[in-house]
């Protein structure tokens, strides 16, 4: 691992820890070891060390949501929706530093005024909803899911998948444990018999 990703692993800890403002770039060198002006030789400042955390984590969860998708078949729609349901909680608890991060408040603080904040946000969430509305998409296509505006539908189903999510994170439920309901949920806003 290089020098720089490095830096990237250890502010993600830090960030989704402690937060935004009570991290220091001379706690983060002290972490991994070097002088605090390795870091600004990296990046040229904590936002644009924060925002490179950012687009880092989405490239982690794409790249692990791609890799997944990619290598696994699925009967249907429906089974794909049931498949992505499961690996989003898997994968949450595999980069657990990251989703904590993306349920702090402060990265929307920072995201009211500075754009490129937004945009990173944005694109994090874009990249999961739409992993939901191509499975939608493709169930309409084989029958498995009813004709409904797939967009809107992802949404919902992510914003129950994050839902949950939020109570693993933060260590309020276990969210295995609600699994089964949680796709029968989906099977239920699908509204198609799933098939054997």
């Amino acid at each position: 691992m290089n020098r720089k990703q490095a830096i990237l692993n250890a502010a993600t800890i830090l960030f989704s820890q402690n937060g935004f403002k009570e991290t220091s770039t001379a706690d983060l060198a002290r972490m991994i070891g070097v002088a605090e002006g390795t870091i600004f030789y990296h990046f040229k400042n904590k936002n644009t060390l924060f925002l490179a955390v950012l687009e880092r984590t989405r490239e982690l969860i794409l790249e692990e949501f791609d890799s997944y998708m990619n290598t696994h078949r699925f009967d249907n729609g429906l089974d794909r929706i049931e498949h992505a349901v499961a690996f989003h909680l898997y994968l949450s608890g595999k980069l657990e530093n990251e989703f904590l991060l993306l349920h702090r408040y402060y990265p929307y603080q920072m995201a009211e005024v500075l754009p490129e904040c937004r945009s990173h946000l944005e694109a994090i969430y874009d990249c999961l909803v739409d992993i939901y509305e191509g499975a939608i998409e493709s169930g309409q296509k084989d029958g498995s899911i009813k004709t409904m505006p797939s967009r809107k539908t992802a949404l919902i189903i992510f914003s129950m998948v994050d839902g949950i999510v939020r109570f693993k994170t933060y260590n309020l439920y276990n969210a295995n444990a609600l699994f089964n309901e949680l796709v029968s949920a989906c099977e239920g806003i699908l509204n198609m018999e799933k098939t054997k």
